[in-house]
Order: C-alpha cells, then structure tokens, then sequence
C-alpha cells in the first residue's frame, strides 16, 4: 500500500518535520514564481533564522512581491489601491530579510531570474544570482544536491496538481520516482491554483508532507500594465510574420498583449485598415489573412495574451492533444478564475509540462521538429547592439536586472528548426530622468545574445531581417528601424569603424520614425488597438493618471522638464480635480505638494515634450 503524506494544518510542525526528515543541512529547490507555498518556506525560514545550528540554502527564482512604491508620487498612487491591484499576497521572508541586510549566515538564497529591476540595489543578491538558461536550471540545482523540494498545491478529487509550475518539479519528481534522486518532497495546498492535468497532474500520495493550512494565503496577481502606441505598433508588424498553421511564443508585458492583439485583429479581418496606413516602408513580411488551420503555442510561460487566442479559437491546432504547452504561469486573479472555470476537457488542451519539453529539442526531437512548424518565438529586450547583439538582462556595469531566463533556449531553437525565426522586439527609444537614449546602441556589454544569434528585430518603425546578412547589411538594417533622432550618430559610429561605405546614407523613406509619426499612424485605430486591450484592474481615474504619471516619471531628475510640467499645469483649464483627489493633491499644504499638484495637471493635460 502506498503511504499517504503527512498532514498538517500548522505551518510551524510541518517545518520541524521537514527537519525531522531531511536534517539540518536543507538544500531546498523551490519553485520560480506562483509555485512557491509561502506559509511553508516561510515557516522553514523563521525556524533556521532562529537556530543557528540549521543551515538553509535556497535555490530559486522570480520571487514575488508587492510593488514598493519608490516616491512620493508612488506611494500616493499605489497606497491606497494595493490589495485591489496585486492581492493581499504575503511578503516572503527571505526576500524581506535580503533587502533589509537581516538575512543571517545560515541562510543563503540563489536565484536564476530576478523579478525584473527589484534587486538592482541588493548587494547580496547581485553577488548569489545564478546566470543560466531556464533549460540548464534542473541540472545546476541537481549539481546543488538538493535534498527537500516545495511546492505549492492544487488539490483535486483524488490527486494533486503542480499547477503553476511543473517547469522543473516535473523532471525532479521523475528522478526520484526512478530512485536516482533522494529528495523529500512538501507541498502547501491551494484551492485557489487552477487543477492542471496532464504531466503536472499527481497521486495524491505523492507528497511526504502535506501542508493545508486553515487560513490559505491569497494568490499573488499581475496588474495588466498599458500599452503604448510603440508597443501596439511593434504588435502589428509582428502579426504580419506570423504563418497560418503555426507555432507561436510570446512573453508577459505590453508587447506581448499588444501581439496578442494584432493577431486577434487578424483573425477578425480587422487588422488590414491599419496596416495599409502604415508610414513605413515595406519589408516583405505579409501574413494577413484568418487563421484557417490555427496555431499551436509552446511557450515556457503561459501568459494572458495566448489564453485570449484559446479563448478565441486562434490557438487550436493541437500536438498530442494540446493546442498549448506551456511551463509556468502567474498572471492576474481574472486569468486564475478563467482557468478554473473552464470546463475540465477544454483546460486539458492545456498541457502544463517542464521547460526540458518546451524550451528545448530534446527527447523526442523529430515529433517536436514536426510539430514546431513555421515557429515564431517572440521576445522583448533592453537593448540591441548595431551588430545584432541582444541586451535583456544585465546593465552594462554588470548588475542584473531579470536574467537570461528561456529567451536563449527559444532563440536557439528558432535557429534549429527549419522555418523557425526568432523575433525580438524593443521600442526604438526609452526616455528615464528627462532624458531620451536609443535602445538601438553601437555597442553594449553582457549582451543575453550574442550577434551571431541574430535573426528577426522588431520595433515600432519596423522590421528588421537580419538573418544571414553581412554586418553592413545588418548595420543598415536597424539603422533604419531606429529612432530618426539617433541615426546620425549610429552611422557616424559604424563609418568610424568601417563597417559602413563612406557615402552610405539613411534612405528618406527612414528618415521619419519619430513618435508623432506613430501616433499620426494608430490615432485613428484607437477603438482597435486600445490601452488594456485584455481588460484592467485599474479605475477610470487610475487609468487616465497612469499616462500621467509616466510623463513625470520620464521628466524625473530633469528640474527644467519639471517646471515646464507646472507651468502647463497653472496655465490649463482642464478639470483634473477627480485625479488629484485620488492622489491626495486636490489640496496640496506644502509647496513641494503645489508644485506636484501643477506637475501633475500639467501631465495630465498632454504637457510631456517628445
């Protein structure tokens, strides 16, 4: 008879047990993301914090936490909407302890991705983060020894579910079903987890220690965040790569729900209007038309973006009878309700499976080669070099911003299967403290990617191929998607360096990517390429300040912009009053809040200068 787990509702005795079990040296593989039980690692923090005579090592990765509001302005917005935006999701220990410089000698914590820029200025993460691609996660943890692996729960009728994350539980479990991996296995159950069948399915006697506590947390949630004209622009020159019948990819973020988008817009016969507007010149790429066969997703991170395709019949071609394989998910809590309401038969199509099936050719490579046909992996970057080298990680002083993550394993097999292409996209520009810089740069280092990788880039100007190309075809190439105010000096760097012909110049159907170009292209598509074309958990007022806020946070440091901002701010007429009220200026008592205020109603009122 196989033994049932050990039950516990108290979070406290289940650690001492793991302790009991696995002695004081735990070397502990805990999930990225959602799959983490919060009540259970926390428990097991508090108790090696409060014995030294533990030892506690932690191999992780994107671990979730609440925004912290980094000024005045942040604090008013998010303060008082918190709970309703992201959940009352509770602060993880160790993550407290590494920012606050408290985490004892006992404790170690390594991660592979970071939840992108929150550890920028933690020393001690910095100095522990991992570099690796998701494909290589299961065996550096493996070469770790891990002896206890957690795992947040979704309980069925008579078996368990991994859930959210099967991305590299599934592959541990298999190793120590096999018997070549001594690992004590814990779980937290969690009614509010989607059930997911398939690989990430389980018997119910499959974990030694079970955890259900009385009081179960509430589920971290993602806010969908606005997407600009760039992102929305980027979107739509995507959808014109995208074959009918094929394989698809894309990431969290704007320019994923902006893609999203598009090809719904296709898919609708909708999509064409704009397309023919387009300012830009052609490139080639001219996939229009409905989807007659479908597509098929595999993709490590399932995202909100391709459950709309699901939804909407676009993402229906199956392999081995799944229109999607996916790795992991954490989303917001309308995608969590979505999964759950689904009826069973039509959430198996669904297939959450380990990032060893999605992310890479291994196994059973000529079934996966057969059904990754026309592949399109879509994903987003900081920075791309004149040479094709891709930044998505690293600033160039060497902090990590997120990490490397699957981005390398999905451009590597785009490489590898015959029709695949690799898109990166990136919006042309990106204005911080007042200043504007080009994301198309000469060079940079610790390039995620490096140029002879190269292949698809996209930004709002257009498409660049750069596969098989000369450098000085290359060169041109994203020169000519770049922003127009920064094509000089790109030109001027690669003619230094004698990558470009003396007399090559920027061709004048180039010569005006600019963002009143874009907005001059989308503004009559608004009702098609909204804001929050997936819905939000933002208010009409919080919606209307978001732009707003933007235009401050980009004049920032700038004290010249500022001002500029409160000059349009006293001058104007509008009614602003519901906004400042909601961040708590309608009657500011310091001159620093009167300033705020008249920067604010002048942000408001469309005062930000390209």
């Amino acid at each position: 008879m196989t033994p049932s787990p050990v039950r516990f509702d108290d979070a406290d005795a289940a650690a001492r047990e793991i302790v009991a079990r696995a002695g004081p040296e735990l070397r502990v593989g805990l999930p990225l993301g959602l799959g983490k039980p919060v009540t259970l690692i926390n428990a097991l923090t508090r108790l090696a914090a409060e014995d030294p005579g533990l030892r506690l090592s932690i191999f992780t990765a994107l671990t979730l936490e609440r925004p912290a509001p980094s000024s005045d302005l942040a604090e008013r917005f998010l303060g008082p909407a918190m709970d309703r935006l992201f959940g009352a999701y509770p602060e993880i220990d160790y993550a407290r302890m590494l920012r606050d410089g408290t985490l004892p000698e006992n404790i170690k914590v390594q991660e592979f991705f970071f939840f992108a820029g929150r550890w920028l200025g933690t020393n001690a993460a910095q100095q522990d983060y991992v570099s690796v691609n998701y494909s290589d996660a299961c065996s550096v943890l493996l070469a770790q020894r891990p002896n206890v692996m957690l795992q947040l729960l979704a309980p069925g009728s008579d078996r368990l579910s991994l859930s959210c994350n099967p991305d590299i539980s599934v592959d541990l479990l298999e190793r120590r079903r096999a018997g070549t991996l001594d690992i004590l296995f814990a779980g937290e159950l969690h009614l509010g987890l989607p059930f997911m069948d398939g690989p990430a399915a389980l018997p119910a006697s499959e974990p030694d220690i079970l955890l259900d506590p009385a009081e179960p947390f509430e589920l971290f949630s993602a806010v969908n965040q606005p997407v600009s004209d760039a992102a929305h622009a980027i979107g739509l020159h995507v959808a014109r790569t995208v074959p009918d019948g094929g394989t698809l990819q894309i990431g969290i973020g704007e320019i994923g729900d902006a893609v999203a988008n598009a090809l719904l817009l296709r898919d609708r016969g909708e999509i064409a209007p704009a397309l023919a507007a387009s300012p830009f010149p052609a490139d080639g790429f001219d996939e229009t038309g409905r989807f007659e066969t479908g597509l098929y997703a595999v993709t490590e991170m399932l995202v909100d973006g391709l459950l709309q395709l699901f939804e909407a019949g676009i993402l229906r071609r199956e392999v081995d009878g799944a229109a999607i394989h996916a790795g992991f998910f954490v989303e917001s809590r309308d995608f969590y309700a979505r999964l759950n309401d689904m009826p069973p038969e039509r959430r198996a199509k669904i297939a959450m499976v380990p990032v060893s099936y999605t992310n890479t050719l291994l196994g059973d490579e000529t079934g996966k080669r057969n059904a990754r046909q026309g592949a399109r992996f879509v994903n987003s970057a900081m920075k791309v070099t004149a040479l094709g080298a891709v930044v998505s990680d690293t600033l160039e002083d060497g902090r990590v911003v997120s990490g490397v993550g699957g981005q390398h394993d999905f451009v590597t097999q785009a490489h590898a299967l015959e029709g695949g292409r690799s898109i990166i996209t990136l919006p042309a520009v990106r204005t911080s403290k007042g200043k504007t810089e080009s994301n198309i740069v000469w060079s940079q280092a610790n390039a995620t990617v490096p140029r002879h990788l190269r292949d698809i880039v996209v930004t709002e100007y257009g498409i660049a191929d750069l596969w098989g190309r000369s450098d000085a075809e290359v060169i041109a190439a994203l020169i000519g998607i770049a922003d127009s105010r920064f094509q000089d000096d790109l030109v001027r760097q690669a003619k230094d360096a004698g990558k470009l012909p003396a007399d090559f110049e920027v061709p004048p159907e180039r010569r005006d990517n600019r963002p009143e170009t874009v907005r001059r292209w989308l503004a009559p598509f608004g009702d098609a390429l909204p804001d929050f074309p997936f819905g939000t958990d933002f208010d009409e007022v919080e919606r209307q300040l978001l732009p707003a806020l933007d235009r401050m946070r980009a004049a920032g440091a700038s004290r010249r912009a500022l001002l500029w901002l409160a000059w349009r701010g006293l001058r104007t007429r509008g009614d602003y009053s519901a906004a400042l009220h909601r961040m708590n200026l309608a009657a500011p008592r310091t001159w620093r809040d009167r300033l705020q205020a008249f920067a604010l109603k002048g942000a408001l009122d469309g005062g930000a200068r390209d």
